[in-house]
């Protein structure tokens, strides 16, 4: 017996999922290969030297981006308006603050164990190839923001869900009058509950 609707389909596979976990045991078939071919022409031991090497740099790096991130957190957070010395500060124009996140990959990827990481590590050291992967990172955020269409993952900060308590959602938008004051309501007795 056949019924009107139509038979339910499985949800395409994206690119991602199908080739995201064939290229890391690719990398990581590469990294053994790599250590034991090391292994092999300089001897067990300097390879667990260059391996522990790494895992110090690598945390050292992270601890000194995590605190320069903090610092420039702390110090944006005191420019603040409203915070005591904010109108007299003058507003940094450096470039101290960028590159943290890059920096704390190479950290990362120093961790790892292994050559390739290790190498691509080093290279995420050194300013010029972070300042250039970080303006190609902030190009293309650009453009896809751009050619997002509305309703996407770019209008997702202008979007409620709010779900109620039987397990539907529903989507809203929110909306703020500009005559309205914050924090100020007409009534100021009780409300009700928002539950049915």
């Amino acid at each position: 017996m056949t019924t009107g609707t139509p038979h339910p389909t499985a949800p395409k596979r994206s690119r991602a999922r199908t080739f995201v976990p064939l290229a890391i045991a690719a990398w990581a078939v590469l990294e053994i290969w790599l250590l034991i071919v090391v292994a092999d022409a300089a001897g067990g031991f300097t390879v667990l030297l260059l391996l522990a090497a790494g895992i110090v740099l690598g945390a050292a790096v992270m601890k000194r981006a995590g605190r320069r991130a903090f610092g420039n957190l702390t110090e944006t957070l005191q420019r603040m308006p409203g915070q005591p010395g904010a109108a007299d500060a003058a507003p940094a124009t450096g470039s101290g603050g960028r590159g943290n996140g890059f920096l704390m990959l190479g950290g990362l990827l120093l961790m790892i164990p292994g050559i390739v990481s290790d190498v691509a590590g080093l290279l995420l050291l050194v300013p010029p190839v972070r300042s250039r992967l970080g303006r190609y990172a902030e190009r293309s955020l650009e453009r896809r923001m751009r050619a997002a269409s509305p309703g996407s993952l770019s209008d997702a900060f202008q979007q409620a869900r709010i779900h109620r308590p039987d397990g539907k959602v529903v989507q809203g938008e929110v909306v703020r009058e500009d005559g309205a004051q914050q924090g100020a309501r007409p009534d100021e007795g009780p409300r009700p509950p928002l539950t049915p």
